[in-house]
């Protein structure tokens, strides 16, 4: 596999999504508490962030933090919230002068309100970019998303916004989080776990899926060109072939 050549291929995947999986297994390797394999792990968000600028890549979709979550120790959580407060006042700069676009899938209103208005500052400043999305998975669940889009159905049906024939599998998306991005093309998780947690259920359809035993905090650049790598020998038929 020529990895050095990947970069500067046409048939790169559009939109990537990964589930960042194994922070907490990598640091417990180390002796080390979870904070620290988090931490280690947030520099590779940035790292692939970059990445995916320089590739032209325009959609990265990153699972931050599921609604699950919420039910882990209340140490452990306090320090997640602040640590992605720490990565916007740090890389916020970096993102808007790059052209990128900061866009959250979940619940705002669930976050601590230092949490939530710097995810609200770096929405606002980067809004009318257009190089690359960044999509953070915060306080995500996608039944949760799902039955939140079944609802506003229903009240736009109620209120005589739409009939039920235009109801169709396309309509149904501008009602999700994703509503005006693709699918995702390509799903990495990392870890060694082989299942998507309540991570975009609806959109990932015809993704193509890559799981890697690596661990989150070790994902470095040239695991995501394997991955690239594998996704571009793929041969995506969509049912018809």
């Amino acid at each position: 596999m020529n990895l050095e050549n990947i970069e500067t291929q046409s048939n790169l995947p559009e939109h990537v999504a990964v589930i960042m999986d194994g922070n907490r297994r990598w640091a417990k390797k180390r002796f080390m508490p979870a904070t620290y394999g988090h931490r280690e792990g947030a520099l590779r968000v940035k790292d692939l962030t970059k990445t995916c600028v320089d590739m032209g890549i325009k959609y990265l979709s990153i699972y931050a933090f599921s609604t699950e979550n919420w039910g882990r120790e209340k140490k452990e959580v306090d320090y997640l919230m602040s640590l992605l407060v720490e990565f916007i006042k740090k890389e916020l700069n970096y993102l808007n002068e790059n052209n990128v676009k900061v866009r959250l899938l979940g619940n705002i209103e669930d976050l601590p309100e230092e949490t939530k208005n710097e995810v609200k500052r770096s929405i606002e400043l980067t809004k009318n970019n257009t190089k690359l999305t960044l999509n953070i998975a915060l306080s995500y669940g996608s039944r949760t998303e799902i039955t939140d889009a079944v609802k506003k159905v229903i009240t736009e049906y109620e209120n005589n916004r739409i009939n039920i024939d235009e109801i169709d599998e396309e309509s149904f998306k501008k009602y999700l989080y994703t509503n005006d991005i693709p699918d995702p093309d390509l799903l990495i998780r990392t870890s060694g776990e082989i299942r998507l947690s309540n991570f975009l259920l609806y959109q990932l359809a015809y993704t193509e899926f890559y799981f890697t035993d690596v661990m989150w905090p070790e994902f470095n650049k040239e695991e995501f060109l394997k991955a690239i790598d594998s996704y571009q020998i793929r041969k995506r038929r969509y049912g018809k072939n």
